[in-house]
């Protein structure tokens, strides 16, 4: 497969098709005869080496490939877009735009008072959230396409990319249930969780390996009936019985009143610790610092030690 050059037109017409699921409507939409979308469609798939849709009865359906081309097209013609506006207009788009990567480890919850902070300081942004993996995201972090990422670790040693992690808080943890399980496992807690149902993190996120030495110290042993990579899927399961679930003591009250679980018992042993990767050793973005000073100032508690460690980098 060669791509050597980009005909823009072959894109525009490709991504006509994509949205309308057929030659003939794109070609409608174009205002141009189906042959052109047709040909240009082919020259593209041509300079491609692939196809890029197969047919499914009257339809055109994207394959694999042609789904990540339409995500590149999409995004060559939103930049367009913004090229049109800053020349007609003089505003960079791109400077009132605020991209945060954010983990999936890390609660809804928790990203949602993090970053209404940097909307409250500046009502002109445009908040940008981007779920994935913290090695992929914190990757865009060099390429600028992401000003910031939530994390629940720092980052590991073989990440490559220059960046600096700063820690924005941390705090207990608390084991929620509905009414039925929070009765039957709250008294002799924490050792009543010896059998339980729990509803774990997978092992990519740092409250499972707390968790799991947290047991292990304790000599307990609860039962895994799931894990999940989504932290609000996990509470929707325990919200219908399905487990226990632990969640950061900071949004305690949130969780009771969204969910409409009941508090089983807290621990302050495991910590569950939150930070913000940035390319900067010093924040001076202006949404970062009002994301760092909320977090340390009234979300979270660090301790001394905690703060040298962030400003380490």
């Amino acid at each position: 497969m060669a791509l050597d050059w980009l005909n823009f037109h072959h894109l525009l017409y490709f991504r006509a098709v994509a949205r309308e699921g057929g030659v003939v409507r794109a070609a409608k939409r174009l205002s141009v005869s189906p042959p052109t979308v047709s040909s240009q469609l082919k020259q593209l798939e041509e300079q491609i080496g692939a196809q890029l849709f197969v047919r499914t009865g009257r339809s055109l359906v994207l394959t694999d490939l042609g789904h990540v081309v339409l995500r590149y097209a999409d995004g060559v013609f939103e930049i367009g877009e913004e090229l049109k506006t800053a020349v007609r207009t003089g505003a960079d788009a791109h400077s009132s735009r605020f991209t945060v990567g954010l983990s999936m480890s890390v609660p809804k919850l928790i990203a949602h008072r993090l970053l209404e902070p940097a909307l409250e300081d500046d009502p002109s942004i445009e908040l940008v959230c981007i779920e994935g993996e913290p090695e992929q995201l914190i990757a865009k972090l060099a390429t600028h396409s992401i000003d910031l990422v939530l994390t629940d670790a720092p980052r590991g040693a073989d990440v490559a990319v220059r960046a600096f992690d700063h820690l924005l808080g941390e705090c207990g943890v608390t084991f929620f249930a509905t009414r039925s399980l929070a009765e039957r496992f709250r008294p002799g807690f924490p050792r009543s969780l010896d059998g339980a149902p729990m509803l774990f993190p997978t092992p990519i996120a740092a409250l499972r390996t707390a968790l799991e030495h947290w047991f292990q110290d304790l000599g307990i042993r609860p039962r895994s009936v799931a894990a999940f990579d989504d932290s609000a899927l996990k509470k929707v399961f325990g919200a219908t019985g399905r487990g226990v679930f632990a969640a950061p003591a900071a949004i305690e009250q949130e969780i009771v009143e969204q969910y409409g679980v009941e508090v089983i018992g807290r621990t302050e042993e495991v910590r569950e610790r939150f930070y913000g990767v940035s390319v900067e050793r010093r924040l001076q973005h202006p949404a970062i610092v009002a994301i760092s000073e909320h977090a340390r100032g009234r979300l979270f508690t660090t301790t001394p030690d905690d703060e040298a460690r962030s400003a380490a980098g």
